[in-house]
Formats: C-alpha cells, sequence, structure tokens
C-alpha cells in the first residue's frame, strides 16, 4: 500500500480483495488496506461484498462484476458497475467503456442518469503492451472528457505503477498490493514485497535404490540411490499437478519436487539424509510465488488464489502476521 500509494502522489488506492483477497483473505486484506489509506475496497460479486461490509459498515464497496442482485446490493449500500443495458437507480452506479477488453462494457457510454457517480474501463495490456494500453487510455479520456465530474478510473495494478496517464481519479489495485508482480518479475522491481509465506515439514523421509520409484505412474525413478523426502501437501492444497520440478526449500536449501504430485503429498528430492520434521518453505523465504508459475506455465494470480481456494482448515492453519 505505501510503495502504490508514494507512486500515485495523491490519487485514490481502491483495494481489490475479490477472490478471497488473491486467496490471502478478504476481511484482512481489506482491513490492512483500509488502515494504510485505500479510499473504497473492490469485489467482484454482491456475495463476495456481504461478508464485507457486516464487518465494514461505512467503507465504500464497489461490485465491478455484473450484477442482477440489485435489492441485495441497495439493503447493504453497495455501489455496483453496469456495462450493458438499462441503468438501474436507487444506488451509486458507475458506468463501464469497452476500450479494448473485449469483454464487460458499453461500446458506447449512454448518458449519465442522477446515480451514476463513476466511469471505468479496465486495460488489457498493461502488462506487456504499452503501445496498445496507451490507446486505451485516450479512448476512455476522450468519451469521458466532458464528464470530468464523475470519478473516472482505469489502472490495474500494471497501469498504476507504469502509466501515469491511466491513473484518473483511482486506480484499482490487486495482485501489486499482495506484493506480487503483475509483469510476472521480481516484486522487489517495483519495491513490492510478497505478503504470502506457505510453509511445511517434512512427514517421512525414504531411501530410494536405484530403479526404485515414487509417485503415480512412475514418473520419478531413481538413477542412483535417492534420499526423497515426502511433504503433506498437494494439489487439493493448491500445489498443483503441474509445478513437479519446480523448486521448494528444505531447511532453506532449494530442494527439487519429483514425481506426480498427488492430491495431499509431493516428493522432494534431498541430496541427503533429513530428519522428519524438517521445515519445508512452498512460498516465502525468498522462494516466490512467480517462480512456481514459470514452472506451471501460468501467472502468479492463479497460484494465488489457488491456495485460497483449496484450503482446508482440518488440514492446513492460516495465521495472519501483522508485520
Amino acid at each position: 500500500m505505501r510503495t502504490i500509494l508514494r507512486a500515485l502522489d495523491g490519487v485514490e488506492l481502491w483495494a481489490v480483495v475479490k477472490a478471497d483477497g488473491y486467496g490471502h483473505g478478504a476481511l484482512d486484506a481489506a482491513r490492512a488496506a483500509l488502515d494504510e489509506g485505500a479510499a473504497a475496497l473492490c469485489v467482484a460479486t454482491v456475495g463476495e461484498a456481504i461478508p464485507l461490509r457486516a464487518e465494514l459498515p461505512d467503507v465504500r464497496i464497489l461490485v465491478m462484476g455484473p450484477c442482477e442482485q440489485l435489492r441485495e446490493a441497495r439493503e447493504v449500500r453497495l455501489e455496483v458497475t453496469v456495462g450493458a443495458g438499462p441503468v438501474p437507480e436507487g444506488l451509486p452506479v458507475h458506468l463501464k467503456l469497452d476500450t479494448g477488453m473485449g469483454r464487460w462494457g458499453y461500446s458506447e457510454l449512454p448518458s449519465p442518469g442522477r446515480d451514476v457517480v463513476g466511469l471505468m474501463t479496465h486495460l488489457a495490456s498493461a502488462d506487456c503492451d504499452p503501445d496498445f494500453t496507451r490507446e486505451q487510455v485516450e479512448r476512455f479520456r476522450a468519451a469521458t472528457e466532458a464528464l470530468g465530474s464523475l470519478t473516472r478510473h482505469a489502472a490495474n495494478s500494471a497501469g498504476a505503477l507504469r502509466f501515469p496517464e491511466a491513473r484518473f481519479d483511482a486506480v484499482r489495485c490487486g495482485v501489486a498490493l499482495y506484493g506480487l508482480s503483475p509483469f510476472g518479475v521480481d516484486p522487489a522491481d517495483d519495491g513490492l514485497e510478497p505478503v504470502l509465506a506457505w510453509r511445511s515439514a517434512l512427514a517421512q523421509v525414504k531411501r530410494l535404490a536405484p530403479g526404485e520409484s515414487t509417485g503415480y505412474g512412475r514418473r520419478f525413478v531413481a538413477a542412483a540411490e535417492t534420499w526423497i523426502g515426502l511433504v503433506p501437501v498437494g494439489y487439493a492444497d493448491g500445489f498443483r499437478r503441474d509445478l513437479t520440478g519446480t523448486e521448494v526449500l528444505v531447511d532453506g536449501e532449494r530442494r527439487r519436487a519429483v514425481g506426480t504430485v498427488s492430491m495431499d503429498t509431493i516428493a522432494v528430492e534431498l541430496g541427503g539424509e533429513r530428519p522428519v520434521g524438517t521445515p519445508v518453505t512452498i512460498v516465502g523465504d525468498g522462494l516466490r510465488l512467480e517462480e512456481h508459475a514459470r514452472v506451471a506455465g501460468t501467472i502468479n494470480y492463479e497460484l494465488a488464489c489457488g491456495i485460497g481456494n483449496a484450503a482446508r482448515p482440518a488440514r492446513a492453519e492460516r495465521r495472519v502476521l501483522d508485520a
């Protein structure tokens, strides 16, 4: 929050806490962001907003996805996004213009009625295509210039960090708030520090003789005597099957995950015998989600959300630390 607010130089920051705060915990993330100066919260659905409203009665909350639950939105005092059809009445509305994302949004803005408080668009490629991003920004600027009394917002995390002209009156930051890079690089390049740590321990250690294997499908067969450690984490916990080959930290040392990732278990090549209970760090202590994402051929957003969505309270403990 502090890093991004310094870059914004007075522009409002709206914290995006959809998907349970990108897997980090929406309410905890919301409170931390608000404590540091966020002016509003953004979610995808009314269902995500309702529990936040129960704990945060006076905060602006914008529902960014299509909203059919207008009665519920009015009852809990939400702001809604409209990008097609008639503009509803009786609650604050943000009109969304499609400037090139090719997703939600009007092709042309309708005349704003009395309940319209904001105008918005969404950048398609602020992380990778500066020319098209500037085109989108200019389309939005031209379409909204005569409506300058309304709050205009366009920039996501990548837009906020790289394109000052996209900031307008407010920016909607998600992934960068969690210390994750919207560009898939080291977050420290933009002064960001990852929030999430994910830790486990060796639950069993065993020696494989040459020709012996571990895991389904015998995808890893020992060519020589090999010590492996079994970690009680698997794809049901958010450690995806396509993360075979990624590295984890075993007592601070980088070691490779080998064999097929199971629902509840991964195997790690140890390089020697280690005691049961040896700590294992899956994310944190310098091991970044961006690294795992490159192995899986995906983005850090998806992995972070997958960890949160797969959390099993009877199996894992979630701790919130105040830095």
